[in-house]
């Protein structure tokens, strides 16, 4: 099991259509299209895809592997505008990262969760509150 983490909490899984490999688009677009991506994917191959895809999951391996927050943004640069979820090894602390790079959302094990609860990731909802970039250029 798993927890999808939002800016209003712990909320359950809500995506059943099942997720494809970017190696594994089907050549018709099914009526609801979500992609895992691993942590080394090349965000570019999907360029002629991003407007047909409604999810796209990246894997965070380990906390210490950033480079989904990279593809994340890349992603967004690209102009995707459909959900776009953290899957793996993020922890709380994180969670202000992965909400500026461009993520709507971090599933998280169910042990994850138990470890840090709802009050800790809550704690980091407020991410546009806190941008010291916005502070500086003021």
């Amino acid at each position: 099991m798993t927890t999808i983490v939002t800016d209003t909490g712990f909320q359950p899984e809500d995506w059943a259509h099942g997720f494809f490999t970017a190696d594994e688009l089907p050549a018709n677009t099914p009526p609801a299209l979500a992609i895992d991506l691993p942590s080394d994917a090349q965000p570019e191959t999907l360029t002629d895809h991003l407007e047909q895809i409604d999810m796209i999951r990246v894997d965070f391996p380990s906390f210490a592997d950033g480079r989904g927050f990279t593809i994340a943004r890349r992603l967004r640069l690209m102009g995707f505008q459909g959900r776009l979820r953290a899957k793996g090894h993020v922890i709380a602390d994180q969670y202000t990262m992965a909400r500026r790079a461009g993520f709507d959302e971090v599933e998280i094990a169910e042990d994850l969760a138990a470890r840090q609860p709802e009050e800790q990731w809550q704690f980091r909802a407020n991410w546009r509150d806190h941008d010291y970039q916005s502070r500086l250029r003021a």
